[in-house]
């Protein structure tokens, strides 16, 4: 029992690590945003990226786990992501950054209900019930109307769907690549894929020097974000650590209100809590299923 205490306590730390990443690439891509365009963010996030991983696969000495064999999969996923990360730094310019990560932390809902199809996944009265709670969530925090219905929201609500699916195309690669392999086709499809989109129209902007930082701050959170949520839940099980993933939002809405002086919406926190417990209640429906089976 101490030994479980001690590894969930890891995992908290790694879960402090992440929080701290996300919520520095929202800011960073707020300010990079006033300059650059989305594409172009993320042309330059995936450069950063692909420097420091092709070091530390170099350092390493891990070049024999990059793999070519399953490069269609590899572009699907990047696809997906490069989508759904596009969506969301357009987001995070247009609404309030709570509102953006309250229609993120939707992302495991819409694994629910993708999984079905894409996975041959069976959708039990539980899975269903999670995501009828979801959508409540959703409603909550988006309060669909004339006044409030714009693109930030849409986009928000969107890039979600595209992390589901991101998600759902990583479970299958994990049976086959590393994660050395993963990161590496990560930034350098994203990186092919940023520059023909942000090229498109005969101009890429250079980040100058006030936004260089920023920059420099989104390919290094982005990276440090996704490390340090996959040691955490291999350290813990996805019970212990998603809740803490939910700390997000209010250190988000706090530095938001701090930075820009966004208000504080009671609305999203109860939307939020809404969502964040159809997570948990399809997650410990997912552990009761595993230990039924053991």
């Amino acid at each position: 029992m101490s030994h479980q205490r001690g590894e969930v306590g890891k995992a908290a730390l790694w879960m402090t690590g992440a929080i701290l990443s996300f919520s520095s690439m929202a800011i960073a891509g707020r300010e990079a945003g006033h300059s650059l365009d989305t594409f172009e963010i993320m042309s330059y996030r995936s450069l950063v990226g692909l420097i420091i991983v092709a070091l530390l696969i170099t350092f390493t000495k891990h070049w024999g786990q990059v793999k070519t064999e399953r490069l269609g999969t590899h572009l699907l996923r990047n696809l997906a992501h490069f989508t759904g990360q596009n969506l969301w730094f357009f987001a995070v310019t247009l609404i309030p950054l709570a509102q953006v990560f309250a229609l993120e932390f939707t992302s495991p809902i819409w694994v629910v209900v993708l999984s079905p199809l894409l996975l041959g996944e069976r959708l039990t009265l539980i899975r269903a019930l999670s995501v009828v709670f979801g959508f409540v969530g959703i409603l909550m925090v988006a309060r669909p109307s004339p006044d409030t219905f714009n693109a930030g929201i849409i986009t928000a609500a969107s890039c979600a769907i595209f992390f589901a699916l991101t998600v759902i195309i990583t479970k299958r690669l994990t049976r086959y690549e590393g994660i050395a392999s993963i990161l590496f086709w990560l930034t350098s499809m994203q990186l092919v894929m940023g520059l023909i989109m942000a090229g498109w129209d005969g101009d890429i902007a250079l980040p100058d020097a006030r936004v260089l930082p920023w920059v420099v701050v989104i390919g290094l959170a982005g990276l440090s974000a996704h490390f340090c949520l996959t040691t955490a839940l291999s350290l813990a099980p996805a019970t212990s650590v998603v809740p803490i993933d939910f700390v997000r939002l209010p250190l988000i809405a706090v530095l938001g209100m701090l930075i820009y002086g966004e208000d504080l919406d009671l609305w999203i926190f109860i939307g939020a809590a809404v969502i964040c417990a159809a997570n948990l209640l399809n997650l410990r429906a997912e552990k009761s299923r595993k230990f039924a089976k053991t």
